[in-house]
């Protein structure tokens, strides 16, 4: 037996804190070998943290990392144990991102990224250049204080793998796993057994699944061992990096750690018999084949040993079931665990939510309860440093820290329920009921007063004063009087934000949050600078659909009840009078549902669909039960209101990822603002599929009656076949 033991992690790192990543590094790095393991795997770019962006173009980024690599390699981190280590590296003129491997105080190779994440929330082109010279290793010289350092002045350099005594271990980083032709088939003919995936993979809804059915394709037909190692947490920005290293052997997961955690240093090992490997691949007789005749890949031998033999003092790890969170799930934890990196990062004492009663903003506000909850469970676990953040962030002294969830709330967490007269009892008790249920400090506040101050001032000025609708008004005042409501919140959010500690001698500030989601974002549904302009937003690339299903879980599993009678409300904004005969609805005022509006993002975004293909496709999902007539307006009429609202995007709130069809401007998805919102063509050219559609099916239905008339004429009925038959069916059309 050729028995191994690894160790992978999740490291929560922040994107341009040095002396925080290097931290998480050397202590994931002494647990690993305190555990016995000679392997260690970190996460992708971890020295500078994976969301830099445009900080990975200065030459500072690069040279920090460089330090910190020395300040770990001149120490003794790396004895007996290979560490592959992510960070930025300047070869020539080129910027590449690379794994550095080592062992015993030496790099033993550098690992050039050879394809690269640019697509969706990634521009790894926009910093980095892809390696191409995939048919050798080249000499890299290293910086001259790295090299004094270490009396090495030369590594390899390119892609590879690392031949040693006992087995074969090569890098294949994060985007290389998913391309069509990925290196670990063609290193796995050539011998490597232990493959190291170092990753920066973001959380998105349902996507987990995708990413270990890779790990486990990588293996199950090839044979060998997949380390992978991930971010976890906010690194600074939108994305929360979702964890779950895994250990894979053979198509088997013998270890995973946590999708969902607010720890900052996770390690995971396992220990893995490579005869295991070897058997396998002995065993199928097509990879005995293809190895035969392989393409040769460059390589480099080292004079060290990394497996043991027969030891009954060493267990092997089983093959175990894999761990997956529901969405509703996810929604709690992934959002909850990013709110807490961004309130202990920020120096913020807490947060401050406008809280409606409607199902948005009560989503985050149990999102916000949740954090809650995972700090005090964290913190009777015994994790000290997510103690001494709660300590700090809750203001405790003497001793004091956060037993309870409630009152916890209570110190960090505001919500106002901000009524005008369109607002109704139900809503303002729902709030003040769940606020209960959380802990949080409530405030109920009425802000009539400030909406007729603004309409005097206005009527002054102008010598008129707006009117609903429903009151007599027309659509421009109907809709003047609403945004007024809607933009005094926010003001009044961010005065009691920044102005409430002061009340209470608290130090700091609070941050305000958002609640609007990813449909009303898609649809437009929100006013420019009103309640959904704050300072993050947990829900913003969350579907409503999803939304509810989370209120109908949050309500048993997180224990506040009152989210069962807020889901079943009908969404509304009450921002117009409530009377006998009418009550504002979204799904009314937005002219589509938005179970509807969901199928529109997906088609938009992730389909790539422009008016007529969406139109077309919509044909296909809707035909059994709507006219191509009605998708045909149905379709325009998104179309409309998502150009008419684009520029809405431009100044979302920047919202928690979580949803693959999100129209967050600034990041993810980057279209124009300014539209021709009639889409003259595009629209004319959906209506001439709609009249060809009808032409068509006028003439089947008369070429039908045609069948019918001959039918009967062979039947002996003589009169119908002229009628039926004169003339083109078609004609006119």
């Amino acid at each position: 037996m050729r028995l191994l033991k690894v160790a992978t992690c999740n490291l929560n790192q922040w994107a341009m804190d040095f002396d925080c990543n290097l931290r998480n590094i050397k202590d994931s790095i002494s647990r690993a070998k305190e555990a016995g393991a000679v392997i260690r795997l970190g996460p992708e770019l971890e020295i500078t943290g994976y969301g830099c962006e445009d900080h990975f173009l200065e030459l500072d980024t690069v040279t920090h990392s460089w330090e910190c690599l020395k300040e770990i390699l001149v120490g003794e981190w790396t004895d007996g144990i290979l560490c592959s280590i992510g960070m930025p590296v300047i070869r020539g003129s080129e910027r590449y991102n690379c794994q550095v491997l080592c062992m015993n105080r030496k790099i033993l190779m550098i690992r050039p990224k050879m394809w690269l994440a640019n697509d969706g929330n990634y521009r790894e082109l926009r910093w980095f250049t892809t390696w191409k010279q995939a048919d050798r290793l080249v000499d890299f010289q290293l910086p001259d204080d790295v090299s004094e350092a270490l009396s090495q002045t030369h590594v390899p350099f390119g892609y590879g793998y690392i031949q040693f005594v006992d087995t074969v271990v090569a890098a294949e980083v994060c985007e290389e796993l998913f391309t069509p032709a990925p290196p670990h088939a063609e290193l796995a003919l050539n011998g490597v057994e232990v493959f190291m995936n170092a990753s920066g993979s973001h959380h998105q809804l349902r996507k987990l699944d995708l990413r270990i059915r890779a790990f486990i394709g990588a293996t199950h037909t090839r044979g060998g061992v997949y380390m992978y190692s991930n971010h976890q947490g906010c690194d600074g920005g939108r994305l929360y990096y979702d964890g779950c290293c895994c250990v894979v052997i053979n198509g088997d997961v013998v270890a995973q750690g946590s999708q969902f955690s607010l720890k900052d240093v996770e390690v995971l090992v396992a220990q893995v018999d490579l005869d295991a490997v070897s058997s396998l691949r002995g065993s199928i007789s097509s990879f005995q084949e293809q190895a035969s005749c392989k393409s040769t890949v460059s390589s480099i031998a080292v004079p060290y040993k990394l497996c043991q033999s027969f030891n009954l003092q060493m267990s092997l790890s089983s093959p175990l079931k894999i761990k997956y969170h529901s969405p509703e799930e996810e929604i709690a934890y992934g959002p909850g665990c990013w709110l807490w990196d961004y309130l202990r990062r920020s120096g913020a004492s807490g947060f401050l939510l406008p809280l409606s009663g409607g199902a948005d903003s009560s989503s985050v506000a149990s999102i916000v309860g949740c954090m809650c909850q995972l700090v005090v469970e964290k913190i009777a676990d015994g994790d000290e440093q997510v103690k001494a953040d709660a300590i700090r962030i809750g203001h405790y002294t003497d001793g004091q820290f956060p037993t309870d969830s409630k009152e916890f709330a209570k110190r960090i967490f505001y919500t106002v329920f901000m009524g005008s007269e369109n607002s109704s009892e139900a809503t303002k008790l729902r709030a003040k009921i769940l606020a209960d249920e959380i802990g949080a400090w409530h405030l109920d506040v009425s802000i009539d007063s400030v909406i007729s101050a603004l309409l005097t001032l206005f009527q002054t000025l102008t010598g008129k004063r707006p009117r609903y609708k429903v009151d007599g008004g027309s659509s421009v005042e109907n809709l003047g009087l609403q945004n007024i409501q809607a933009r005094i919140r926010m003001v009044l959010a961010f005065m009691l934000a920044s102005l409430m500690p002061w009340v209470h001698n608290k130090p700091g500030f609070y941050l305000v949050l958002g609640s609007s989601n990813v449909d009303e974002g898609l649809r437009g549904y929100l006013t420019k600078y009103d309640c959904s302009s704050a300072d993050i937003n947990p829900i913003g690339s969350i579907s409503k659909q999803d939304l509810r299903s989370f209120l109908r879980w949050a309500a048993i599993h997180l224990g506040f009840s009152s989210l069962a009678e807020i889901e079943a409300a009908p969404p509304t904004a009450e921002l117009e009078p409530i009377r006998s005969n009418y009550n504002q609805l979204d799904e009314v005022d937005m002219g589509m549902t938005y179970e509807e509006l969901s199928v529109y993002g997906r088609l938009r975004k992730i389909f790539r669909c422009g008016p007529v293909s969406m139109f077309q496709n919509l044909c296909y999902k809707w035909g059994t039960k709507l006219t191509v007539s009605e998708i045909a307006d149905k379709a325009k009429h998104f179309f409309k209101y998502y150009s008419i609202n684009r520029h809405k995007m431009t100044v979302l709130t920047p919202s928690y990822h979580a949803e693959s069809y999100s129209p967050e401007d600034n990041r993810f998805d980057l279209r124009q603002f300014l539209y021709n919102s009639r889409w003259p063509y595009q629209f004319r050219k959906i209506d001439d599929l709609v009249r060809k559609f009808n032409g068509e099916k006028v003439a089947i239905v008369a070429a039908n009656k045609h069948q019918a008339a001959d039918v009967t004429l062979d039947h002996g009925g003589g009169m119908g076949v002229v009628a039926a038959g004169s003339g083109d069916p078609r004609a006119g059309f």
